[in-house]
């Protein structure tokens, strides 16, 4: 895991809204053609979210990889856009958060319910402590934010259930697997599969056969999906193959082996 060396820095992106460039992971946050166009389309459309944000009175998410804060933002918006009363449990981990203050220069074009939940997004990373923070930002909002190491948040979670929900929607939003390799493990899908339930769907960016095949030595299903903006391809999984019925599914079995004969590595 590389360690925090310099501060992220600000790039606009195509849809007129603000990412990070990382120099630790040599990366940015988000598709440089659209930030807020990307989200929407791989945590918010393409799984299914946006949908059951209109049935179900109650929805459990987490994230993996908080970055920027642009999903929970969205989360919000579309909660106050609509006018639902679901009721959302937001999970999040992130050992590096970012800096508050960089946030005072985020732009969101022509998206003024995010541009407008900008300080409560600051206050949240102000007020952050190392492990567990609990913020209820709505009546129907709860943010549960893991200041740490993904690994931690889980052996934290054996001792004490800090994770009280049983999950529904995966967002597996890290750095990509070529310089965050500790977060697209066969180990880490074990674990995201273990809180959540049977139906939940896993929505990742990435289209990268190890990833996939790493997802799939974990007991994931998976399919391939239109990527956003550009990219050819995203990944979706679930426990259950009935949720991805409308995509192309991969052939796990084949995948996990090559996993197994380290084709990989």
């Amino acid at each position: 895991m590389p360690e925090k060396s310099s501060k992220p820095i600000i790039k606009k992106t195509g849809d007129g809204s603000t990412s990070l460039y990382s120099p630790t992971f040599d990366q940015l946050y988000h598709n440089p053609n659209g930030a807020v166009a990307e989200s929407r389309h791989v945590f918010f459309e393409t799984n299914g979210l946006f949908k059951a944000l209109e049935k179900r009175s109650s929805l459990h998410i987490f994230e993996v990889g908080f970055g920027t804060g642009l999903n929970l933002l969205l989360t919000l918006d579309y909660l106050r856009k609509m006018n639902l009363n679901t009721k959302i449990a937001y999970y999040s981990v992130e050992a590096f958060p970012i800096d508050a203050d960089i946030t005072e220069d985020f732009e969101f074009a022509d998206e003024p319910g995010l541009q407008n939940s900008l300080p409560m997004l600051r206050t949240v990373l102000q007020d952050i402590y190392p492990g567990m923070n609990r913020i209820q930002l709505t009546d129907q909002l709860s943010l549960h934010f893991w200041f740490g190491f993904f690994d931690d948040l889980f052996e934290e979670h054996d001792k004490k259930s800090i994770i009280n929900h049983k999950i529904d929607f995966i967002f597996q939003d890290a750095f990509s697997p070529d310089v965050n390799k500790e977060l697209w493990t066969p180990d880490v899908f074990k674990k995201l599969a273990s809180i959540s339930n049977d139906d939940a769907v896993l929505s990742t960016y990435c289209a990268a056969s190890a990833a996939r095949a790493a997802m799939a030595v974990a007991g994931w299903k998976i399919a391939r999906a239109r990527g956003a903006l550009g990219k050819r391809e995203m990944t979706l999984a679930s426990l259950n193959a009935d949720k991805l019925v409308d995509f192309k599914r991969v052939n796990e079995k084949r995948l996990a082996e090559r996993f197994e004969k380290g084709d990989f590595e």
